[in-house]
């Protein structure tokens, strides 16, 4: 699983449960890219976007392998 903290978010990727949809990536490309292998990934360089952006594309995820999780640890996505 790979995490970061963004626009005070920290945002879970599991990468077991990616299949490559990519609507993470459509959502929010200034985020999310898919490496090689068709699975999603940070950028290495986060581009901007709101904390609602990042929210709507982490539950855009079909198979919830995106988490966004706030300061208080209340899960907002999926």
């Amino acid at each position: 699983m790979s995490e970061r903290m963004i626009e005070g978010l920290r945002i879970h990727i599991d990468r077991d449960l990616c299949v490559g949809f990519g609507d993470c990536v459509d959502e929010a490309p200034g985020v999310f890219e898919m490496d090689p292998e068709d699975i999603a990934v940070f950028v290495n360089e986060v581009g901007s976007i709101t904390r609602e952006g990042l929210i709507e594309a982490c539950a855009s995820c079909p198979v919830d392998a995106l988490t966004a999780v706030d300061e208080k640890g209340a899960q907002l996505a999926p």
